[in-house]
């Protein structure tokens, strides 16, 4: 059985806007693009790609979602393309070369804590490894020099986090109309919505309570 992806906005769908005014050709390409993002990994070898999905599953669970986005396949589609966000951290490598060490040195770090591969230790022990990333409390050679703990904020959390909030089933489960093109959003008020934006099922305490405080003004 299929569970909704979002209890907060309950049958909310943004595909259904493909055919509005919402969304003109260029903005349908883009999102087509993502939709058809190759569920086969391109870019990593098997090892890396098995920790890559154990990685994901870590920093955005998705275990209650149907459909779930396919982190690890969106991560490999822009290594492969090796198109960048415009900057760097100079104190990192390009972001290929960051993504193949840090793998390599999380792998290393398990296995010399533990005595097993990453995606073979239990999920707790998972998330408490990559705590120690996120303080930099890991020095093992394979890290080469790069910092832990920048490759954990700049791209284990960044690249990640931003392959999940692109894709439009995250869009639905947060009830967001996708990018403002061509039709943009007019009622920009609090506790407004344009009408083709999703309803909350029950409306947040935080909304309720400005309301109630412009009453009694």
């Amino acid at each position: 059985m299929t569970r909704p992806r979002s209890t907060r906005y309950p049958g909310y769908d943004v595909l259904n806007k493909r055919g509005t005014p919402s969304w003109d050709d260029a903005t349908r390409a883009v999102i087509d693009e993502r939709l058809a993002t190759p569920r086969e990994p391109r870019f990593f070898n098997a090892v890396q790609w098995l920790g890559v999905i154990h990685l994901c599953r870590c920093i955005v669970p998705q275990a209650e979602a149907d459909p779930v986005v396919p982190l690890a396949a969106m991560l490999d589609a822009k290594l492969t393309k090796n198109t960048g966000d415009g900057y760097r951290d100079a104190r990192l490598p390009p972001t290929r070369d960051a993504w193949r060490i840090g793998l390599a040195a999380l792998d290393a770090e398990s296995r010399s804590q533990f005595d097993l591969p990453f995606p073979s230790l239990e999920i707790a022990v998972q998330h408490a490894l990559l705590e120690q990333m996120q303080r930099g409390d890991m020095h093992d050679n394979a890290w080469q020099g790069m910092s832990a703990q920048l490759f954990f904020s700049k791209h284990v959390l960044h690249d990640i986090c931003s392959a999940y909030y692109s894709h439009p089933h995250a869009w639905s489960e947060m009830g967001f109309g996708g990018p403002a093109n061509p039709r943009g959003y007019v009622r920009m008020y609090f506790d407004r919505r344009d009408p083709w934006e999703a309803a909350e099922a029950q409306p947040g305490v935080e909304g309720k309570a400005r309301r109630e405080n412009r009453r009694a003004r």
